[in-house]
């Protein structure tokens, strides 16, 4: 994961397309995860 994409999800979480977002659980792990 570079600082970019974790910046990335930082912004989304701080822009008004997260409003709606309650009660969820955002891996930023850059796929580490899903293996």
């Amino acid at each position: 994961m570079t600082p970019y994409e974790m910046a990335e999800a930082v912004m989304f979480l701080a822009s008004n397309q997260a409003t709606s977002l309650t009660g969820m659980d955002l891996d930023v792990t850059g796929g580490y995860l899903a293996r």
